[in-house]
């Protein structure tokens, strides 16, 4: 799905925070290919991603920074005439942000105003921002599927910075007519995703390596999975919208859309969906051991099929089957 067709990306001059994780090296490589000058804001070098074996580095002007930099932060916005924003990087990791929750609310919170206030500050030369929020923003909730007229409630840390996240988009746009919206997706997965705790790359891993495969929780978690593509496309559509669709009324509100396949699954049924990919079928260790996480979300799509026309292109069996060739190629490498 390409979204509303708008922005010319080969006049316009992006930066990408989170450009070297899963969703960012994506993105990147698709503005790439449209022709787009590209910033990239990213803390580490990891020889095994996408960015780094795709060798978008060389293809783009590299920042070296974290989030919670505040100088890496004012070059990457203030120093490249940058026009366009998408604010990918984040801490992701549920379990980490349990452990260490300072360190979550810094990468997340304090990363993101320091983002969103170069913005402010650039004078106008910013014209769109889009943020990468989470239904985790939403917290727990007796009533599901999440809508966008939900209240974002987060209670653990890393629901919490996501709601953060989320609100200080809407504020800044509110407050000082920052041009911003705001993507709210569920569980993304795709080639290059490189926590390996996580049901997806974790399974495929431990099934080519021949190792028995480990499930955190006890495999009855319900969420959304979202193909990386279909996100990727998501935050396009939501930049072309802010160029061409929005009011100013949205636009200066910092309005949030739900991206969905709209077909949510338990953590069991993703399994199963992995191993027939794989084209093998291991019996797990269940663990039923994580903690902090909300047992059901998915999220309702409505307002992104009517008002952006965006919908998911691409199924879980396929999605997987892309997803499982990336990683053999990848474990594959010597």
């Amino acid at each position: 799905m390409e979204g509303v067709a708008g922005l010319t990306w080969s006049d316009r001059t992006v930066l990408i925070t989170g450009a070297g994780g899963m969703v960012g090296s994506w993105v990147t490589k698709r503005l790439l290919g449209e022709g787009a000058h590209v910033v990239a804001l990213v803390p580490v070098h990891e020889p095994r991603s996408e960015f780094a074996r795709a060798g978008l580095a060389a293809r783009v002007t590299v920042v070296v920074g974290g989030l919670e930099d505040v100088a890496a932060v004012g070059r990457a916005v203030l120093g490249n005439g940058v026009d366009t924003v998408f604010h990918l990087g984040a801490q992701t990791v549920v379990g980490a942000a349990y452990q260490d929750p300072v360190a979550n609310f810094e990468a997340n919170i304090r990363g993101t105003y320091l983002l969103l206030d170069a913005c402010r500050r650039s004078s106008g030369a910013v014209e769109r921002v889009v943020v990468a929020s989470s239904d985790k923003a939403y917290g727990a909730s007796a009533t599901l599927p999440y809508t966008e007229q939900m209240p974002l409630h987060g209670v653990q840390p890393y629901e919490v910075s996501k709601s953060c996240t989320d609100l200080l988009a809407q504020s800044y746009a509110a407050t000082y007519n920052l041009p911003v919206a705001i993507a709210r997706c569920g569980n993304i997965y795709g080639g290059g995703d490189l926590n390996w705790s996580r049901i997806v790359p974790g399974t495929i891993r431990a099934v080519l390596r021949g190792d028995k495969p480990v499930i955190r929780s006890d495999g009855t978690l319900v969420r959304d999975y979202l193909h990386v593509d279909d996100a990727v496309a998501a935050y396009l559509t939501l930049a072309d919208w802010l160029d061409l669709g929005a009011s100013d009324d949205e636009a200066k509100g910092g309005i949030g859309f739900n991206f969905s396949e709209e077909r949510p699954r338990t953590v069991l049924e993703v399994y199963d969906a992995v191993c027939a990919a794989l084209g093998k079928r291991v019996e797990p260790t269940i663990r039923g051991e994580a903690s902090s996480e909300i047992h059901d979300q998915h999220l309702d799509a409505s307002r992104a099929h009517e008002v952006l026309g965006w919908s998911s292109s691409v199924d879980l069996e396929s999605g997987l089957a892309r997803t499982v060739d990336w990683y053999r190629h990848l474990l594959s490498e010597r």
